[in-house]
């Protein structure tokens, strides 16, 4: 009977220690992983990518149970971590907003917001249905703070949804629905009156594709799969520029889509009947029962305002980086769109690219890191604290460290970032608030 005890007492003895040894190792693997991510997240401060510049992720501390299931998901590096077991936001400066760790938590503890509470957000007056608060202007895509392109897709035909429901158009020869902007939420938003039977007209101030079309040629375009009105289930994860304008082309062309392109709109003028007129730079107007303004949050891009900016030679997007060779060429930013405008310039050119701070914040690792070795290899002049303070014919004047210097110079690319359309929307009464910690996407 001893001895059946005593096998007992080691079978038992044996079968605990392995099982706390088999937690002892997890929790020291947790513990591990826990520290790295406390490390990123130090990192992330110093060098200014903790705090959001978007859309970003808020996490319910009293909900998260840990799971990692939002990290695992989301196809972004770092921006988010598991930290004594509740997840974190690390790198938020680079989120881009799919929404992949929403849908990924399984106890709903992720909301979607835009702005801080210390640092507010511009942002329009939109409803659930996206209208503002001007009966028969709404608002999708980017301009309402949902910038993905898939997010964008969604809110140009759910907004075109809306107002077949509000049932507010057929008012006799009237368009049903202008639609300002031919990007995601534009051409989205075109298709859904084509399938609901509404007449409509969309207008672009420069080419199909809208924001996108000004990305550099090469840059990979992050995106989901995503259904386009018409045309179905798109699956792109990543696809260049070229590729998704190909699509929009062949959609449009196939369905005898037409887009005004080259049009801006300048005025929409609210009318007695409930109408709106929208005006144009080409001086065409037109009546429509409903208008959905589906821009970018970057109205103009900002300008330096300095000696010489308006020289011929200046430009603040780049369109066709291959037909530029052997030329001197000066890179305004630090951004992700500088950065990627810089490497595809330094493969036939001479890139002098000028960061106002002395580190690179605002742009996303695999492009600093790229940034950073082009610098040496000398294939790109990256050059800190700096700043352009007069463009000439043949040069440019640059203070570096409060040091002027003349540069030569035959281009120059500003990435400064844009302006929103602040007073084009005030003009027909749309509300601007500036926003702390809204959110933008909730499961209630």
């Amino acid at each position: 009977m001893d001895e059946i005890l005593l096998e007992r007492m080691i079978t038992y003895g044996i079968v605990f220690l392995l099982c706390a040894t088999t937690v002892f190792l997890y929790m020291r693997k947790k513990k591990v992983k826990s520290v790295v991510v406390e490390k990123k997240v130090v990192i992330a401060k110093e060098e200014g990518m903790y705090e959001p510049v978007s859309l970003y992720p808020y996490i319910d501390l009293k909900t998260c149970i840990g799971s990692a299931a939002c990290v695992a998901d989301c196809p972004e590096k770092d921006i988010l971590g598991i930290v004594d077991g509740v997840a974190t936001v690390i790198n938020t400066a680079n989120c881009v907003g799919h929404g992949a760790c929403f849908h990924a938590c399984p106890v709903e503890a992720i909301t979607l917001r835009i702005g801080t509470e210390t640092r507010g957000v511009d942002l329009p007056h939109v409803s659930q249905n996206f209208e503002t608060n001007i009966k028969g202007i709404y608002i999708a895509g980017e301009l309402g703070g949902m910038g993905l392109i898939k997010n964008s897709v969604e809110q140009g035909q759910q907004a075109i949804d809306s107002i077949v429901k509000s049932k507010n158009f057929s008012k006799g020869n009237i368009i049903d629905v202008i639609i300002i902007g031919a990007g995601p939420a534009g051409i989205s938003a075109t298709l859904a009156c084509k399938k609901h039977g509404l007449s409509s007209l969309t207008l672009e101030q420069d080419s199909l594709g809208g924001t996108v079309f000004t990305f550099p040629r090469a840059k990979v375009v992050m995106t989901s799969p995503m259904t386009l009105p018409l045309y179905g289930k798109v699956k792109l994860f990543d696809t260049s520029k070229d590729e998704l304008l190909e699509l929009w082309q062949k959609v449009i062309s196939d369905h005898d889509i037409s887009i005004h392109e080259n049009t801006k709109v300048e005025d929409i003028i609210p009318q007695n009947d409930g109408t709106f007129k929208v005006m144009t730079n080409i001086g065409k107007e037109y009546i429509s029962n409903n208008v959905l303004i589906a821009i970018g949050r970057r109205g103009s891009p900002r300008k330096l305002n300095i000696p010489g900016e308006v020289s011929k030679k200046v430009a603040y997007r780049l369109l066709e980086p291959e037909r530029i060779n052997d030329m001197n060429i000066i890179v305004v930013g630090g951004g992700d769109s500088a950065i990627e405008s810089a490497l595809l310039l330094s493969d036939n050119n001479r890139v002098t690219q000028l960061v106002r701070t002395d580190t690179l914040t605002r742009c996303k690792p695999r492009n600093r890191k790229d940034i950073l070795v082009a610098h040496e290899n000398g294939e790109v002049d990256l050059k800190f604290n700096s700043s352009l303070i007069e463009i000439m014919d043949d040069s440019c004047m640059v203070k570096i460290d409060d040091v002027t210097h003349e540069i030569n110079n035959d281009l120059v690319y500003i990435f400064a970032g844009g302006i929103l359309p602040t007073a084009f929307l005030e003009k027909p009464g749309v509300k601007i608030t500036k926003r702390f910690g809204y959110i933008m996407k909730s499961h209630k």
